[in-house]
């Protein structure tokens, strides 16, 4: 985790139409970021909100890290914490925070286009990029920038909401460092892990979890 921003490897991080850059023997449209030597700690994230559920007084707070791109993150949202959100969250026992990981440049995007229509639609449109992971995820980049700006538009987005959301270079960089910085301060290594009230714990079952929480009450 102690590296260079990851939108250095990925070499572009948001999708726009006025610049092009060369993926294989395609052109993608994108907006480039200049990181080549830019560290986290050079970035400025005090933008960057935590997306989170549940009581802000709540006894127990659990943070997800998970990548957007991760099929054990598809089955965590949809299989866990389902029935974590109705027996903890909703009941006020449980602060969810969700921290989005970028392993590849494909989660940052389904990232920005999350958070485009901010906190209200922002777990909405998590649903939906879930859901559809294996689906949005196949194709050239332009087809996948082309499947992410979908979901915004179902929720709600226009257009030109979603192109100011997609071709944000500054917000990109920003969400990236705070990935980051986050994720090296709690030990991340894999997606999902959970961090539940500062303890870390690797991905498991909603049994488990349920007998983690329990003991934590």
């Amino acid at each position: 985790m102690n590296r260079n921003i990851l939108i250095a490897i990925a070499g572009v991080i948001a999708i726009g139409l006025g610049a092009f850059v060369l993926n294989g023997n395609n052109t993608a449209p994108v907006t480039e970021v200049n990181a080549q030597t830019a560290a986290a700690s050079d970035v400025d994230t005090s933008s960057i909100k935590d997306m989170s559920l549940g009581a802000e007084d709540a006894p127990i707070t659990l943070v997800e890290y998970a990548s957007f791109t991760c099929p054990h993150c598809k089955s965590f949202h949809e299989n866990v914490l389902v029935q974590l959100k109705k027996d903890y969250i909703d009941t006020g026992k449980v602060k969810f925070v969700f921290r989005e990981v970028y392993f590849d440049r494909y989660g940052l995007w389904a990232g920005m286009v999350a958070r485009c229509g901010g906190g209200d639609r922002y777990f909405g449109i998590t649903d939906l990029i879930f859901e559809q992971q294996r689906e949005w995820t196949q194709g050239e980049p332009a087809q996948i920038a082309a499947n992410l700006r979908k979901f915004g538009k179902q929720a709600g987005l226009d257009d030109e909401t979603l192109e100011a959301c997609l071709t944000d270079g500054e917000k990109a960089a920003a969400l990236t460092a705070f990935y980051q910085e986050n994720a090296t301060a709690d030990g991340v290594r894999a997606t999902p892990t959970l961090i539940i009230n500062g303890q870390h714990h690797e991905n498991m079952s909603y049994d488990d979890l349920k007998k983690v929480l329990d003991a934590a009450l």
